[in-house]
């Protein structure tokens, strides 16, 4: 076990922080964006950017060469639709795309879109985690939780009917 403190500031012990909010011991700020039978998407409110999605598989595993052919499918189906949402409903050009395999999570993909302010960065995948951390440290405050929350539910309109 191991101790995880969440965006709300709660702490809780668990083995694996992506195994309680895909088996809903632990619910995400804002809920759960969309759910299939083997995936859960959800944002990190931990990090205020509008439409961030972290997509997690609700199987314990690591690599995406160990997706099943059914996993696999419904991957790509949620991952497009997801991003055809953050375009349709949330104006989003671009995202970044990142998962990596030596995580003490299970698998997962972070889908992080890129804004104007974020230009100061660079423009490469190394620019992801110095993003995620001005927004978690720079950009916390009330308005952009809330348009984060307002991301969340619109997502959630929009992937659910």
């Amino acid at each position: 076990m191991r101790t995880v403190t969440l965006s709300n500031g709660k702490t809780v012990e668990v083995e694996c922080l992506s195994c309680a909010l895909t088996s809903g011991a632990i619910e995400p700020d804002g809920g759960v964006i969309a759910e299939t039978e083997f995936f859960h998407a959800h944002q990190d409110v931990a990090y205020p950017i509008k439409g961030l999605v972290i997509l997690a598989s609700k199987r314990h595993f690591k690599g995406m060469d160990e997706l099943t052919e059914k996993e696999r499918l419904d991957y790509i189906d949620l991952l497009a639709r997801i991003r055809k949402a953050q375009r349709d409903i949330l104006g989003i050009d671009f995202v970044y795309y990142f998962y990596n395999e030596d995580t003490t999570h299970h698998f997962h993909t972070w889908m992080v879109p890129r804004y104007s302010w974020m230009e100061a960065f660079g423009r490469s995948i190394e620019s992801v985690r110095p993003v995620l951390l001005y927004a978690r440290n720079e950009r916390n405050n009330e308005e952009n939780r809330a348009e984060a929350m307002e991301a969340i539910k619109a997502l959630k309109h929009e992937l659910n009917g």
